[in-house]
C-alpha cells in the first residue's frame, strides 16, 4: 500500500496487537474467476522471532478456498480504528484556508502462501481456540462441547481450514502526523466533541502526536 514514511509503522508488536483487536481480516486472492474478497475471523500466531502464522476457517461451499489451492499468494487486511477528519478542525484553515478533508485510519497488511486443510483435528482445535478467544468476556463463556457432538461434527463437514504463513506485513497509521502541533491539536479536539468511535480516534492521533 501507499507508505508515506510519516505513516508508516513497522514494530511488529504494535501490528500484532492490532491483528489481535481486530481479527475480521478481508481475504483477497486472484483466481480463475478474477479478484476475491471474503471477510473472515483469523487466529494470528506470532512467535518471538516474529514469524507470523494465520489460521482461519471458511464455508466449503465458498468457491474461494479452492481458488487459494492454487494461489501462491494471498493478502489479508486488518483494519483498527478509523474515521472522517473536518478541515473545520484545523487551525490552518483560519491562517489560510488551504485545507481539506481526509481519513484517518490504522491498518495492517499480511502477504502469504494459503495451505488448505480439511483435517477434522485441526479444525476442532482452531474452532475451540477460536471460540475461547472471542468467549473470554462472557459472563459465562459458551463451549463447543456444550452443543451435541453430532451436530458439531455436521457443521465441521461444511466448512474447510485455512493457514496462512506470513511472508510479508505492512502497518500504516495514518494520525494526523503530517500537520502541525495547532492542526493536530484541533483535530483531537474535534474528534473528542463526537462519539465512542471518534474518541478511539482522538487517543490514537494522540499517542502519535510528536
Amino acid at each position: 500500500m501507499y507508505q508515506p514514511s510519516s505513516f508508516r509503522e513497522d514494530d511488529f508488536a504494535t501490528q500484532l496487537a492490532l491483528v489481535q483487536a481486530n481479527p475480521l481480516g478481508l481475504l483477497i486472492s486472484h483466481g480463475a474467476q478474477g479478484m476475491l474478497a471474503d471477510p473472515v475471523p483469523f487466529l494470528v500466531h506470532a512467535d518471538e522471532q516474529g514469524e507470523v502464522t494465520l489460521r482461519a476457517h471458511m464455508a466449503r461451499a465458498n468457491p474461494h478456498w479452492r481458488a487459494l489451492q492454487r494461489m501462491p499468494e494471498c493478502l489479508v487486511v486488518f483494519q483498527g480504528v478509523e474515521g472522517y477528519i473536518s478541515p473545520n478542525w484545523y487551525a490552518t484553515k483560519l491562517q489560510s484556508g488551504k485545507v481539506v478533508p481526509t481519513w484517518n485510519y490504522t491498518m495492517v497488511q499480511m502477504w502469504g502462501k494459503p495451505m488448505v486443510t480439511e483435517d477434522p483435528l485441526w479444525l476442532q482445535h482452531q474452532l475451540a481456540a477460536l471460540t475461547a478467544l472471542n468467549e473470554g468476556n462472557q459472563p459465562q463463556p459458551w463451549r463447543i462441547d456444550e452443543a451435541p457432538a453430532n451436530y458439531i461434527a455436521s457443521q465441521m463437514k461444511a466448512i474447510v481450514g485455512i493457514e496462512i504463513v506470513v511472508t510479508r506485513r505492512e502497518g500504516k497509521w495514518k494520525m494526523s502526523q503530517n500537520r502541525n502541533a495547532a492542526d493536530i491539536s484541533g483535530v483531537i479536539a474535534g474528534l473528542r466533541a463526537g462519539d465512542g468511535a471518534q474518541q478511539q480516534l482522538a487517543d490514537e492521533v494522540e499517542r502519535r502526536r510528536g
